[in-house]
C-alpha cells in the first residue's frame, strides 16, 4: 500500500520575504491554507494576508539587522527566501548604484536572511526547510539583465553551498528558478523592455509569453504551489536543487 507523504503544514512556522506582491503573496496564502503559522515581512508599511506582517528594509543595516533579529525570535521551520528587486542595464549601462541596489537586496539580504533562518533552526534543533527563490535568468546571461542575472547565478550558488553545510542538521536547502511569471511586477519590467529595447508598452509582455514553450506566462501560483512542495514532506530527500518553473523555456 502507498503511503504518500503530506503537504498538510499544520504546525509548522513559515517565513514569507517579499510578501507583499505576486508570489511572496501567493506563497503566504498557500502555506496558511495548508495550515503553518505565517510571518511575512516587505518594505511596504501595510500588508492583507493571513499572516503576522512586519516592514523591514532589507537595503538598510539597522532593516535588515531588525529582520535578523525578528527570525531568531521567531524560529520559522519554513523560509521562502523571496525578497528581491530589478533593473536593467547592459554591461555599458548598468553602472555601480544599480549593481549596490541589486547585490545590496538579492544577494547580501537575501543571504542574510538565510543564515539567520538557518541558525535559528540550528537552535532550536530542529529540520527544516529553506527555499530560496532564484529566477530563470541566474542560469544564463542576458545582454540588458546583467546585474540581476549575476545576482540569480549567485542565488543559485548559495543554495548549493548552504544545502552541504546544513545537510548535518536535518536542513534542507533549495531553490525554484521562475520563468516570466505574471506579477505586478511586469508592468515595471515591461516598461524597462520599451525603453531599452524601442517597443511599445505591452510589447515585450506580450512576446515573452508568447516565446514560453508552453505558450503563456506563469502565475504566481504556479510557483508558490512548488514552494509548497519544497515546504513539505513531499520532498523530504531533496536537498541542493533548482526547480524550474517556467513552462520549458531553460532547459537543464
Amino acid at each position: 500500500m502507498l503511503n504518500p507523504a503530506p503537504t498538510d503544514l499544520t504546525g509548522k512556522v513559515a517565513l514569507v520575504t517579499g510578501a507583499v506582491g505576486g508570489i511572496g503573496a501567493s506563497a503566504v496564502a498557500h502555506f496558511a491554507e495548508l495550515g503553518a503559522v505565517v510571518y511575512a515581512t516587505d518594505i511596504a508599511e501595510s500588508f492583507e494576508g493571513n499572516a503576522t506582517y512586519r516592514a523591514f528594509n532589507l537595503l538598510d543595516d539597522e532593516g535588515l539587522d531588525a529582520c535578523q533579529d525578528w527570525i531568531a525570535e521567531i524560529k520559522p521551520d519554513i523560509l521562502f527566501n523571496n525578497a528581491a528587486i530589478f533593473d536593467m542595464g547592459s554591461v555599458l549601462d548598468a553602472d555601480l548604484a544599480q549593481y549596490d541596489r541589486l547585490f545590496g537586496v538579492n544577494v547580501r539580504a537575501f543571504y542574510a536572511v538565510m543564515q539567520a533562518t538557518a541558525k535559528a533552526m540550528v537552535d532550536a534543533g530542529k529540520p527544516g526547510s529553506i527555499i530560496n527563490l532564484a529566477s530563470q535568468a541566474g542560469h544564463r546571461g542576458e545582454a540588458l539583465v546583467a546585474h540581476y542575472c549575476a545576482t540569480k547565478a549567485a542565488v543559485i550558488s548559495y543554495t548549493q553551498s548552504a544545502a552541504l553545510a546544513l545537510a548535518p542538521h536535518k536542513i534542507r536547502v533549495n531553490a525554484i528558478s521562475p520563468g516570466v511569471i505574471d506579477t505586478p511586477m511586469w508592468k515595471e519590467v515591461d516598461a524597462l523592455f520599451a525603453k531599452f529595447e524601442g517597443k511599445p508598452l505591452g510589447q515585450k509582455k506580450r512576446e515573452v509569453g508568447e516565446a514560453v514553450p508552453l505558450g503563456y506566462m506563469g502565475a504566481p501560483d504556479d510557483v508558490a504551489r512548488a514552494a509548497v512542495f519544497l515546504a513539505s514532506d513531499q520532498s523530504a530527500y531533496m536537498t541542493a536543487q533548482t526547480i524550474g518553473v517556467d513552462g520549458g523555456n531553460v532547459l537543464r
